[in-house]
């Protein structure tokens, strides 16, 4: 069985003849990230409960819409989708520890991995899937659930300044998934400029950072799948059908 997450790596020294852990990281981000000027939310709001399920009750609209104009329901779900995802969904899990075994179903209550975070919070946002299935596989099969895999962007060896361009290149704005070698979480692309979601091993929580700094962004190994600017996921979300977990190879 794959994982997505790594156990955390904490630098240790042998002091006087005590273990001592070192404690020294750095800052989250989140408090540095300029939201307004993204023009993102960093702060829960309301009821999570009333949250999911207001979705489940705004995808029957879509649903009706869908079935008159298509094309005009995949565009709205899209952007209704990035914004949920974002600005809602998101923002009740900042803050929630980082364990890797952690599998929590409720925000802040509990701990949770990389893998689950993703899988939960795509869960909780309305897509048909089973976010145990879809945790426990490697960054690659992981996103073979959202995209077929002829459709993803894998890049291998490369600087973050070539693999920024080259995302830039390809994609605009919008939320995608990322897997990583040992590890996975959202990609946030916004006027060119990366952001990193995700459940930290590093910092041991879940928070948003710029992808540039992150340590846990550092990889020999990337794979993106597209969230909100793919139609065929978003066809998926409105219509409720179920998103398959490949077997791993």
């Amino acid at each position: 069985m794959f994982f997505s997450c790594i156990e955390a790596k904490k630098e240790t020294h042998v002091d006087n003849a005590l273990e001592v852990v070192s404690s020294e990281k750095k800052p989250a981000l989140i408090h540095s990230i300029d939201s307004f000027k993204l023009s993102i939310n960093f702060k829960k709001t309301g009821n999570y409960s009333i949250l999911k399920n207001n979705l489940l009750s705004k995808r029957t609209m879509f649903k009706s819409l869908y079935n008159s104009h298509p094309k005009k329901a995949l565009d709205s779900a899209s952007h209704f989708i990035y914004d949920q995802l974002v600005n809602h969904i998101v923002p009740h899990w900042y803050g929630t520890k980082w364990d890797f075994n952690g599998h929590t179903n409720i925000p802040n209550e509990g701990d949770i991995a990389c893998g689950y975070f993703v899988s939960t919070t795509l869960k909780h946002l309305g897509f048909n899937l089973n976010r145990y299935k879809m945790a426990q596989q490697a960054g690659l099969i992981e996103a073979q659930v959202l995209q077929p895999k002829i459709e993803l962007q894998q890049f291998s060896n490369l600087s973050f300044e070539d693999l920024k361009q080259k995302l830039n290149k390809i994609y605009g704005d919008g939320i995608y998934f990322v897997g990583l070698d040992n590890h996975v979480g959202y990609l946030l692309i916004k006027d060119k400029e990366l952001y990193f979601l995700h459940s930290s091993y590093y910092d041991d929580k879940v928070m948003i950072e710029l992808a540039e700094t992150s340590p846990c962004f550092s990889s020999n190994y990337y794979v993106f799948a597209e969230i909100n600017t793919n139609k065929d996921l978003i066809r998926k979300w409105i219509l409720n059908e179920r998103l398959a977990t490949p077997n791993s190879q």
